[in-house]
């Protein structure tokens, strides 16, 4: 049997080096969706309640429109003669979310279809299910141990386009550059601060008694969670 739960201490310990810094940024901003029905396409991301930027057309003969979703810097744009790939061909597309299940109820207070909560399991590799980034087998529910990048679900657009929540709740070493802590949401800080408060009830816990420099350790924890750093005790 092969475990998909994500090692955080091992990975820490690879030998895993960031490259050298480039002389130029190179920013994934648009991801281009291929649908047969544009007005049916904005209809469905409008549900979403993902941002409108933009709706240009010129004539009959091209069109474009783009969406943002919460949080988001890269943006996904659909819309007449943008890509000549088949409408639904877009498959694996992946949100990334601090908490599966309220992204998911958000998703059907909306009126969308959404699996359930589903992760990886048993021999990954091969199994009868649609290829997502744990293998083939979809067990159900959220990953027991609720590792972080070990939870799913997914949902689809009226052509088939394939997306999936992964929930992500600890980074692994390396992906924040330089050390630094960024949230793109008061959302996403909020959670990141809930996951602090339980931690540092248990640190308590093993003390014995009220910490009064709790906001330090709680600043700690956040940086080191999201920079994947060993967290405090």
């Amino acid at each position: 049997m092969v475990s998909t739960e994500i090692d955080r201490e091992a990975a820490a310990k690879s030998s895993y080096r960031p490259l050298p810094s480039r002389g130029s940024d190179m920013k994934l901003e648009v991801v281009v969706i291929p649908v047969s029905d544009v007005d049916r396409a904005k209809a469905f991301y409008s549900r979403l309640g993902w941002r409108l930027d933009a709706d240009f057309a010129s004539g009959d003969n091209w069109r474009v429109i783009q969406y943002t979703p919460p949080g988001s810097a890269c943006s996904v744009i659909f819309g007449t003669k943008v890509t000549a790939a088949a409408p639904g061909s877009a498959r694996g597309l992946y949100l990334i979310v601090h908490d599966l299940e309220a992204a998911r109820r958000e998703l059907l207070e909306r009126g969308i279809a959404v699996s359930e909560p589903f992760h990886g399991g048993g021999d990954v590799h091969a199994g009868p299910d649609e290829p997502y980034l744990s293998g083939t087998v979809r067990v159900s529910g959220v990953d027991p141990k609720r590792g972080s990048y070990s939870s799913f679900a997914s949902f689809s657009d009226p052509d088939g386009n394939g997306w999936l929540f992964q929930e992500v709740t600890a980074r692994l070493p390396g992906r924040i550059a330089g050390g630094g802590t960024n949230f793109a949401s008061s959302t996403e800080l909020a959670a990141a601060v809930r996951r602090a408060a339980a931690a540092h009830g248990e640190h308590e816990k093993r003390t014995g008694g009220h910490d009064q420099n709790w906001a330090d350790w709680y600043a700690d924890y956040i940086v080191r969670e999201q920079a994947g750093q060993p967290l405090p005790s």
